[in-house]
């Protein structure tokens, strides 16, 4: 499993404080973040994997600093972002997939059965050649996935994974996030994707306010919400 260390993390933009001294460890499979808008959900998410850098505080994972070894960090983490078009940076979908590769220099039969098993594995082999813009919204999400797991990274944060999908594809992309043998860390609204999960953070005004098993969490969660 990755351990995600936080310590004493403060994040500014300007002159608003989106997070406002986190400490956490997380050494835990599955965990879940939640809270409102604007509470700093997000912003934490981003400090996971070098996209965003602490004000102040450090992140580490497994003992690197986000700060001092982001490309490192980014081939440990990968990030799936809620809007998948903001991710797909190629055309066609076999490009985009192969994209993360191609600084790894590796052989080309190695990259293309690389390719093929992602493709394969979330059922895109099928649309190989097809515009990426022309995929459906569970078909884009899938591609975003599939272009961060090429990498082979040991955890995988998503962002509000399901918020843009209709009920079918956040049913098929709950399946995928579950079955991902990485660890993960997962911000969402939609709490019955969190119901299983080893350990759920909420945020409110850019504190951890609840951090606990999924019941007891969600429960105060929602009770907070009222």
């Amino acid at each position: 499993m990755t351990t995600i260390e936080v310590t004493n993390v403060v994040k500014r933009f300007e002159a608003f404080e989106a997070l406002k001294g986190i400490s956490v460890t997380l050494e835990q499979k599955r965990v879940g973040v939640v809270g409102s808008n604007g509470s700093g959900k997000s912003t934490f998410a981003r400090l996971l994997n070098g996209l965003l850098l602490p004000t102040q505080g450090s992140v580490m994972i497994d003992g690197l600093d986000t700060a001092k070894a982001g490309k490192a960090i980014r081939r440990k983490v990968a990030f799936v972002f809620q809007n998948p078009d903001n991710q797909i940076v190629f055309p066609v979908v076999e490009e985009d997939v192969a994209f993360g590769l191609k600084g790894l220099k590796l052989p080309k039969a190695e990259r293309d059965a690389l390719v093929e098993t992602v493709l394969s594995r979330y059922g895109l082999d099928q649309c190989r050649d097809q515009p990426a813009h022309t995929l459906s919204g569970g078909q884009k999400q899938l591609l975003a996935i599939a272009g961060a797991l090429i990498m082979d990274p040991s955890c995988v944060v998503f962002d509000e994974p399901t918020t843009l999908l209709d009920l079918r594809n956040t049913r098929m992309i709950t399946g995928v996030i579950r079955d991902l043998e990485q660890s993960v860390v997962v911000v969402a609204h939609d709490l019955t994707l969190l119901e299983d999960f080893d350990r759920i953070l909420v945020f409110e005004d850019g504190r951890i306010v609840v951090d606990d098993e999924p019941s007891a969490a969600l429960t105060r969660y929602v009770e907070r919400m009222q």
